[in-house]
């Protein structure tokens, strides 16, 4: 059995001011803990909305997948017996406080899942994160024993620090994303945040003027009348993958065309959020920019045309791959051939001295300040 490192502990709680600016360091600071606490992995959940999209250390990865693809977070027998406790003024638990003894731990269908993969004890820290209580989970393995006394004592020094960093690491983020959703705001371009699980956390004013009956936010979703496009947005949130995509600047896979019934389409851009705004606690991945084809302003399209001489074509063109547009995309909208569409775009790039998509959608957003 390997021993518990107290002062270990200490320099770790020490270390909780990095997690609120940078939220990525949430799982190297569990793994800390743990090694302190001779434990063999960690995660956080919430105690009454658990998701999957949470910070947890590689060693429970497998544990915590399982875990939820087998539902068994939807009845969590240690939240049913626990966050009573919790809530009670606890700030520390272990197994012993929730089962009558091992044997009654061990039939339930969480601990059997657990024991398949060798873990067997475990101890949550809690700490409230704004109006949320979450807990610090603990897992053991069998070799490693059941958490003792001395260990619980440790752990509730940790609880208030944990309430402090968390309830600061919301709080940022949240300034942050709203931050960011103001800055498109002031250049007129709509856009929400959504978390991992597909939860419309904020929109700013530009997004709320452009919501119809066929594409608006209700109970805190995104409604679109088109199945297609709702499909498509379910995958992109889904994918394992998707974070790595984003950030290697895929245009193609980012982009999803809503169709409405009566109005040209919206086009979604999906984004990655600022770093800091990724806190586990506030539960932000994406922000959503979203361009609607009904409301490119013919005034923007005479001014594009005068600015750059460009035609009446070209300028459309120019304003549809600042949004985001593929070539393909531009020629089945406007019923134009791709090679006439190709051409059309290298007379844009010609004439207003741009090479790429991003700096096109960057002059055009300074256009419109004038």
């Amino acid at each position: 059995m390997r021993r518990f490192d107290f002062q270990r502990l200490e320099r770790s709680k020490a270390r909780l001011d990095e997690v609120v600016l940078d939220p990525g360091q949430w799982i190297p600071l569990m793994e800390d803990i743990c090694s302190a606490a001779a434990t063999s992995g960690a995660g956080l959940l919430q105690s009454d909305v658990r998701t999957s999209d949470v910070p947890v250390t590689p060693s429970t990865k497998e544990a915590f997948q399982g875990y939820f693809a087998a539902n068994l977070h939807v009845e969590d027998v240690r939240a049913v017996r626990g966050v009573p406790l919790l809530l009670s003024g606890r700030k520390v638990l272990r197994d012993q406080d929730i089962f009558s003894s091992e044997r009654d731990m061990l039939k339930t269908p969480l601990y059997r899942h657990l024991g398949q993969l060798g873990f067997q004890w475990w101890s949550a820290i809690s700490f409230w994160a704004g109006p949320a209580m979450w807990a610090l989970a603990l897992q053991r393995k069998r070799g490693e024993g059941a958490f003792e006394d001395d260990d619980l004592k440790a752990f509730a020094l940790l609880s208030d620090a944990l309430t402090e960093a968390a309830t600061l690491s919301h709080a940022v983020g949240r300034q942050v994303l709203l931050g960011a959703l103001s800055a498109f705001d002031s250049i007129n371009e709509p856009a929400l945040s959504m978390t991992g699980m597909g939860r419309v956390l904020e929109i700013n004013a530009a997004a709320a003027e452009i919501f119809d009956a066929d594409f608006r936010v209700h109970n805190n979703r995104l409604y679109m009348r088109d199945g297609k496009a709702t499909r498509a947005l379910d995958a992109r949130l889904t994918n394992s993958d998707r974070e790595l995509r984003l950030r290697a600047g895929s245009r193609i896979g980012n982009i999803i065309v809503a169709r409405r019934e009566t109005k040209r389409p919206i086009v979604i851009k999906l984004l990655p959020v600022p770093g800091a705004a990724r806190s586990p606690f506030l539960g932000a991945r994406f922000i959503l920019m979203l361009t609607d084809m009904e409301v490119v302003r013919k005034s923007e399209i005479e001014l594009l045309s005068a600015i750059f001489a460009l035609t009446a074509a070209e300028a459309k063109v120019a304003r549809l791959i600042a949004a985001g547009w593929s070539p393909e995309m531009i020629a089945d909208d406007l019923a134009l051939s791709r090679e006439t569409v190709r051409n059309q775009i290298k007379a844009v790039f010609s004439k207003t001295a741009t090479h790429r998509q991003n700096e096109l959608a960057a002059l055009i957003g300074h256009m419109r300040n004038l």
